[in-house]
C-alpha cells in the first residue's frame, strides 16, 4: 500500500479489536429426593443451567445473540456458575438451584431445582434457566417449573398415579422435561449442540425423574444425570446438566443427584491479536479461530 509504512499498519492493526463469539452455560440444579411426607413420593430431575449463544442456537428455541463487542484494554469478568445441590431424604433439605454464569454483560441463569417428596409446599420443580421437573405431595401432581425465555424449557409433570408415581424430568436447553407417569420418571429434556470449539458437543440436558417402589427411572442425556433406582446420578461436569431425581427403593428412600456446573466459550478469528492477558481460560486453536475455554471463574482483557 504506497504511502503507507508498515509500522503505521502494524499500529492500525494491534487497536483493532475483534467481534467474539461465545456460548454460556449456567450451573444445572439438583435433582429432587425421594421422600416421606403424607405420602411417598420420588424426586424430579434437576432443570439444565441457562443457555446462551452467539454461535448457532439459544436455549429455549431462542436463536442466536449478537456477538460480543469487547473494548480494548478492558477487562471483561468471567464467572462459572456451580451445579446445584440434589435433594437429601431427611428433613426439609431441598434441591438448590445451579448458580448463574456470566461473561461481561450476558448472563444465563442457573437451572431450577427438581421437586422432593419432602419439600412443605406442593411438590412443584423450580423456576431457572430450565425448569425443574415435579413431584406429588399428598395425591396431588407437581408441576414443572418454568424456563428462562431463549435459555432454556420447563421440567415436566409428576404423576399421582400410582404404582411407580413417576416424577418429571428437568427441562433441556434443548426441550421440555417428559411428564411421570405410573410406571415411568419423565426424561429429562435434551440440551442443545455447539460446534464453538471446533467439535460438536451436546449440553445443557435436564436431568432424570425418579420411580417410586419400581418402574423405569428417567433417562437423561446432554450432560444431564439419569434417575437409578437408588440415588439420582449427578450431571456432568461443565455441561450445566441438571441432576436426576431420587427413587424409592429396597424401603429406602434416595437423594437427588447434584447439577453439573456451567462452562464459558469464546470464538473469535485468529488473524486479530491474541488477548493482553486470561486468567483461567485455556487457548487451542481450531478453524483459523483461537478459542478460550473457561471451566473455572476468571476473565479476559483483549
Amino acid at each position: 500500500m504506497a504511502g503507507v509504512s508498515h509500522q503505521a499498519l502494524l499500529v492500525s492493526y494491534n487497536n483493532v479489536t475483534p467481534s467474539v463469539d461465545f456460548l454460556v452455560i449456567a450451573g444445572g440444579a439438583g435433582g429432587g429426593a425421594s421422600a416421606y411426607n403424607g405420602s411417598g413420593a420420588s424426586g424430579g430431575g434437576g432443570g439444565a443451567g441457562g443457555y446462551r449463544t452467539s454461535a448457532g442456537t439459544s436455549g429455549g428455541g431462542g436463536s442466536a445473540e449478537t456477538k460480543l463487542t469487547v473494548t480494548k484494554g478492558t477487562a471483561i469478568t468471567v464467572t462459572i456458575g456451580a451445579g446445584g445441590s440434589g435433594g437429601v431424604p431427611a428433613g426439609t433439605v431441598i434441591a438448590t438451584n445451579g448458580s448463574d454464569s456470566v461473561l461481561g454483560s450476558v448472563t444465563s441463569v442457573g437451572g431450577g431445582y427438581g421437586a422432593g417428596g419432602n419439600q412443605p409446599a406442593a411438590a412443584s420443580g423450580n423456576a431457572g434457566g430450565s425448569g425443574g421437573g415435579g413431584a406429588f405431595l399428598s395425591s396431588t401432581p407437581g408441576s414443572g417449573g418454568a424456563g428462562t425465555s431463549n435459555e432454556g424449557f420447563a421440567g415436566g409433570v409428576g404423576t399421582a398415579a400410582s404404582t411407580n408415581y413417576g416424577a418429571g424430568g428437568g427441562g433441556g436447553a434443548g426441550a421440555a422435561g417428559s411428564d411421570g407417569t405410573s410406571t415411568v420418571g419423565g426424561a429429562g429434556g435434551t440440551g442443545v449442540s455447539s460446534s464453538i470449539n471446533g467439535s460438536a458437543t451436546t449440553r445443557g440436558g435436564g436431568g432424570g425423574g425418579g420411580t417410586f417402589n419400581g418402574g423405569t427411572p428417567g433417562s437423561a442425556s446432554g450432560g444431564g444425570g439419569a434417575a437409578t433406582s437408588t440415588t439420582g446420578t449427578a450431571g456432568t461436569a461443565n455441561t450445566g446438566g441438571g441432576g436426576g431425581g431420587g427413587s424409592y427403593s429396597s424401603s429406602t428412600h434416595r437423594n437427588g443427584g447434584g447439577g453439573g456446573a456451567g462452562v464459558v466459550i469464546l470464538s473469535f478469528s485468529s488473524a486479530f491479536p491474541d488477548p493482553t492477558s486470561v486468567t483461567s481460560g485455556t487457548k487451542p486453536t481450531s478453524g483459523g479461530n483461537t478459542i478460550y475455554t473457561f471451566l473455572t471463574s476468571g476473565s479476559i482483557t483483549f
